[in-house]
Parts: structure tokens; sequence; C-alpha cells
């Protein structure tokens, strides 16, 4: 699968996620998408990423905002069901809030 076909098949993953949480009460926006490598670096020196190859680099993560009652939500446990959700949709899925050394709670990726 090329990489184009793969960012298509997250998007379309992304938007099943999106209804999935907006059905079960949530609002959710967007937060980010693409990720430029000088930003990933910035993020990666500040401690806020422990990787150099994030998927955002590919268009293959995003991160969203999952908000109650009009305020952020990022609380792994609360989001538990989203993040099963996410990884349900596709083998090569991963919500990052299920990563070891450093949970992401709103991170949703693709692994290619």
């Amino acid at each position: 699968m090329s990489l184009s076909q793969s960012q298509a098949a997250f998007l379309l993953d992304a938007c099943k996620l999106i209804e999935y949480a907006t059905a079960a009460g949530w609002t959710v926006t967007g937060g980010e998408l693409f990720r430029t490598a000088d930003q990933q670096e910035i993020y990666f020196k500040a401690g806020k990423s422990k990787t150099m190859n994030s998927n955002h680099l590919r268009r293959l993560a995003i991160d969203l905002n999952f908000l109650k009652d009009g305020k952020p939500v990022w609380d792994k446990t609360a989001l538990q069901n989203v993040g099963k959700f996410w990884e349900s949709l596709h083998p090569l899925n991963r919500w990052g809030g299920n990563f070891k050394s450093l949970p992401d709670v709103p991170h949703f990726e693709r692994n290619v």
C-alpha cells in the first residue's frame, strides 16, 4: 500500500473514531495532524516526544481534543473506550494512551 493510500485509509478510520466518540457523548475538536521535522525536533528536545520519527511527519497520526461540558478531558481511564475502539478498526492502529514510556491520550496513529 502506498503512503497516500495509507493516509486515506487512516483518515477514514479517524472519521469513524470521531463519529464513535461523538455518539458516546464527547465533543471532539481537531488538534494536530501534520507536523514538520522542525516542530518534531522542538517536541523531542522539550521531552514532549520520545522520537524524531513521529507518524505525524507522514500524516498518519492525529491529536484530537475531547471535551465534556466544554472542558478538555485528558484522563486515560475516561477515554479508554475511545482508544479501544480506535485500535479495533485496524491492526496497525495504535492509541497513544497505551504508550508505555510516554502516554499520549489525545494521540491516534497508524503504523506502516
